[in-house]
């Protein structure tokens, strides 16, 4: 099984991934854990795309979130057996980004995060949350993703969209269980 999860920034992408990766046993990849090196240094793009190339051709199966384009973007949606789309509201996501810095305030990293890259909280990534991770890029990109892959892509608005999904994933389990 191969799940895509993306969706903008504050919408529980990589919670969402280290639940799914943990339910089906799967390897999970954060994207950011590729962009960042200790103290939110960028890595130089070839290192982080050969990264995400090691990832897809090690494993079979896997878990991969993050939205960044130029990181095999396009051969992940390809692969994917489901795309997990998150698109909260701006303020869904606001308040989900300052509950994860309430809980992870002075802890080294959380751990979908690279090492070394703390948590934070400032203007510029708050810009990011409500108005720059909302770019016409990134919209372009999801509707290219729903107009091809519509077949495989679940859509999540809210806790209760996620909520409904992970009932539906335990009851989907069960019943695949009944007949194997």
């Amino acid at each position: 099984m191969k799940i895509a999860v993306i969706g903008y920034s504050g919408s529980g992408k990589s919670t969402l991934s280290r639940k799914l990766g943990e339910k089906y046993g799967l390897p999970v990849l954060h994207i950011d854990t590729v962009e960042f090196k200790p103290n939110w240094v960028i890595r130089s793009l070839p290192e982080k795309q050969r990264i995400v190339a090691e990832f897809l051709s090690q494993n079979d199966s896997w878990v991969i979130d993050g939205n960044y384009g130029k990181l095999h973007f396009w051969e992940r949606m390809e692969q994917a057996d489901k795309i997990i789309m998150l698109r909260f509201s701006r303020l869904q996501s606001l308040l989900r980004v300052i509950r994860r810095y309430q809980t992870y305030k002075g802890e080294s990293s959380r751990p979908d995060m690279a090492k070394g890259c703390p948590e934070k909280l400032d203007f510029e990534f708050i810009w990011r949350v409500v108005y720059g991770g909302r770019k016409k890029e990134l919209l372009d990109r999801y509707k290219k993703v729903i107009d091809l892959y519509s077949h495989k892509t679940i859509h999540l608005n809210t806790q209760k969209q996620i909520d409904a999904f992970w009932k539906e994933e335990e009851q989907a389990r069960l019943f695949s269980s009944l007949y194997l």
